[in-house]
């Protein structure tokens, strides 16, 4: 990998936002998922964040983009739980995520097997 290139991120956030009248967020969690759609990055959102992968730059604008349209829908404060990982023993591709997993599994379905 040379210096100019850009880390492909594989990251996980939960965006919070706070001082808000009501205790749903769902509303400002739905802004921050079409954000993230125009991102034009892979994303999953699950129960308690968002799975987001792509150049690390590009991962970080997204979220940066995320803050700043929750803010302009009334948000005063957000608090954003960021974990980010990267690899450079291979070659990344679309959907880590999904490989994570879905290796996870395979390993789970051979020890069934193997008890059966």
């Amino acid at each position: 990998m040379s210096a100019s290139e850009d880390l492909y991120a594989v990251a996980d956030f939960c965006l919070i936002p706070m001082g808000l009248p009501e205790a749903s967020v769902a509303k400002y969690i739905a802004t921050c998922q079409q954000v993230l759609e125009k991102s034009g990055l892979q994303y999953k959102m699950h129960g308690y964040g968002t799975n987001l992968e792509g150049p690390w730059s590009d991962v970080s604008k997204a979220i940066h983009d995320c803050h700043k349209a929750v803010h302009v829908q009334g948000a005063p404060r957000i608090a954003t739980d960021i974990r980010i990982g990267t690899r450079t023993d291979r070659v990344a591709t679309a959907n880590v995520n999904d490989d994570k997993v879905r290796r996870v599994e395979e390993i789970l379905n051979a020890e069934k097997e193997k008890t059966s």
